[in-house]
């Protein structure tokens, strides 16, 4: 029976979906998504003009019971974070780009609907 709840995949991949809209909205280039290495997963990577932004997003559904989505990165994870995108600038000769750490919150309803969105530039 599909009660049209989406898996935790499935949020995620909405979540990402319309963090990657609004930043091409304000007309971000969108270089990377969900890339991977050794060190860990960035859920989209971007220049924002000459800066080289690595964005975390977080996506929740229905009550804030579990707290507001920005408030999971935590330092283990914005440390796995730092790492892998510094591992990212290395592999593609970007080291000398001036880098931001953005995470974008993305609350929908049961059924994926956007129903909230913040984008925290500068947020480690």
């Amino acid at each position: 029976m599909n009660t049209g709840k989406l898996t935790r995949k499935q949020l995620g991949a909405v979540g990402e979906h319309f963090a990657s809209e609004h930043l091409r909205s304000l007309h971000y280039e969108i270089l990377a998504q969900n890339w991977r290495c050794r060190t860990g997963e960035i859920d989209l990577i971007a220049m924002d003009g000459p800066l080289l932004v690595f964005i975390e997003v977080r996506t929740r559904s229905g009550t804030r019971q579990f707290g507001t989505p920005q408030e999971s990165v935590d330092a283990l994870k914005q440390r796995k974070v730092t790492e892998t995108a510094q591992y990212y600038a290395h592999r593609h000769q970007l080291l000398d780009r001036q880098q931001r750490f953005d995470v974008i919150s993305v609350m929908t309803d049961p059924e994926g609907h956007l129903q909230a969105l913040e984008h925290f530039t500068n947020a480690f």
